[in-house]
Parts: C-alpha cells; structure tokens; sequence
C-alpha cells in the first residue's frame, strides 16, 4: 500500500535509455539538482535530454554534465543555457563513496533518469561500468531466449 502511495509522489522527466545497454549498472544513487526557474518548468514541459549526460566529481561537488535542458518557451531574456553544468545535490560522505568508486579503473557515473519527488528534482545516478560489443550481444541473447519461453509457456495454456 506504503510503494503506490510513493510512486503517485514521483513525475518522471526523462529517462537515459540507452544507458543501461550500453553500461553494466553496478550501483544507484539518489541526488537533488540544482535547478533555475526556467529549468524546472521546463523540466515539466518534458524538454529534457539526457542521451549524452554525465555526471562527475570536481573539487568535492558532483555536477551532471552535457544534460540538455530546452529553453523555457515563455522565458524571457533571463532565460537559461541549456547546456550548462548542474550541481548534483549529496551528501560529503556520498559523493565520497563515488568518487572512489569511479576512481577504480573503467567505471563513470551516468544518470539514469530525472523526476520530481514530492515536487524536487531529483536524478537517479548509477555506478556503471561500460560494456563491450561482445556483452551487449549475450545480454540481447538471453533477452531474446526468456521472451521465447515466455510466448511459449503461454501458448500452452
């Protein structure tokens, strides 16, 4: 009962899709963005692009990075560049753990998708490591192979 309550709570923004078949996600995190006016509505709006974003750790601060943001449509000369750095908002001790995690050879951090919960923007960062061609093929295979016996378990009913 408590989880629909907590998912009615959350509006997804934008979601990273190809985030998960090019990366192996080994761990998530949740962090609030830093946001302008004109940003959050156009974050409402669904003007949002996260296909070739990042995230990093510079001088102890997270920050999400090459995230496009449209231009608010009724915003005037105040409005926001689309493309500049977001601070991702965590804990010290949080952005520690990523830091040394990313550390290790061969992981990034990449956002996963943007939401508000409970009316903040949120972003939902994942620990990941890339995957060769080799992987993407298994995972595409073992995808294929559940799918058959799934159409094939119910045709037999």
């Amino acid at each position: 009962m408590g989880s629909s309550k907590q998912e009615a709570s959350t509006k997804l923004i934008a979601q990273n899709r190809k985030a998960r078949h090019n990366y192996m996600v080994e761990e998530t995190v949740e962090a609030g963005l830093a946001l302008l006016g004109t940003e959050v509505k156009s974050c409402r709006a669904g003007k949002v692009n996260l296909a070739d974003s990042y995230a990093t750790v510079r001088d102890g601060e997270a920050w999400l990075m090459q995230c496009h943001i449209g231009p608010y449509s009724h915003g005037n000369r105040a409005n926001h560049e689309p493309m500049r750095p977001r601070k991702l908002l965590m804990k010290r001790t949080e952005i520690d753990k990523l830091a040394a995690k990313v550390a290790q050879e061969g992981r990034t951090l990449v956002p996963l998708r943007l939401y508000f919960k409970h009316g903040l923007a949120k972003a939902e960062i994942a620990v990941a490591r890339g995957k060769k061609t080799y992987d993407k093929r298994a995972t595409q295979a073992t995808r294929d192979a559940e799918r058959q016996m799934r159409r094939e378990l119910g045709r037999r009913r």
